[in-house]
């Protein structure tokens, strides 16, 4: 079954350990914020790689949306395809709960669509975090040494907690280590890489990547959790 962060064998919400999670990851960000953010983001900074440009580029979580989504579309073609060429008929009446339940048992077999939800869901939580704490960027510490926060701020120099690549890409590749376990080092060291380059690229504080990593780690258990639930 593969290693499940906040997730039994048998597919449960350890609930405890979120709320445990959280505790952790609040008290890590608020140190971070108080005392290693700045020495550790002027270390990292020594290791700006002209490849972390593209890993912008590609990591963003629009593209990750966007790139599940049709993979999403195309398994359900194939499959609608394939129904239709059985010939077979649904002669079952039509119900909300029947419909519900046929959705979930087809929608666990789509993997293109689990890793939509679960960086979709990682997004929503993100993106009102961003709003509400209104961080600002690196950039103001580097050009004018300037950190702070500026709550229910949309502008992007306003929007550095939590870290919007970190968190789409842990959701997507915390997925899909879920569903394959098999290559589930490779999909979590891609998170770790991704997560600790945008502190390099200069785009995020550390205690960011904490935070985006935490939701996108949680969001794809809880996704996981709902779809394969008895």
């Amino acid at each position: 079954m593969g290693f499940k962060m906040f997730l039994t064998k048998n597919n449960k919400i350890k609930w405890n350990w979120i709320l445990i999670g959280l505790a952790i990851t609040i008290v890590l960000c608020i140190a971070g914020i108080l005392f290693f953010d700045k020495p550790l983001f002027l270390f990292l900074r020594d290791f700006n790689w002209y490849g972390w440009t593209i890993f912008d580029k590609i990591y963003d979580s629009e593209i990750w949306l966007m790139v599940s989504g049709l993979f999403a579309l195309v398994i359900f073609v194939k499959k609608l395809i394939k129904s239709k060429s059985n010939n077979k008929k649904d002669t079952t009446k039509f119900s909300l709960k029947i419909f519900y339940s046929n959705f979930i048992e087809k929608s666990k077999d789509n993997y293109g669509f689990l890793i939509f939800c679960s960086v979709f869901l990682s997004g929503l939580i993100a993106s009102f975090l961003k709003y509400s704490l209104g961080r600002q960027r690196p950039v103001f510490f580097e050009a004018l040494g300037q950190s702070g926060f500026y709550p229910f701020t949309n502008e992007w120099a306003f929007n550095s907690m939590p870290s919007g690549h970190t968190t789409a890409s842990f959701a997507g590749l915390v997925m899909m280590g879920l569903l394959f376990p098999k290559y589930k080092w490779a999909t979590w060291s891609l998170a770790i890489i991704i997560g600790l380059s945008r502190v390099s690229y200069g785009a995020h504080w550390p205690s960011d990547i904490i935070f985006g990593a935490f939701i996108g780690m949680v969001s794809a258990d809880l996704v996981k959790w709902f779809f394969y639930r008895k």
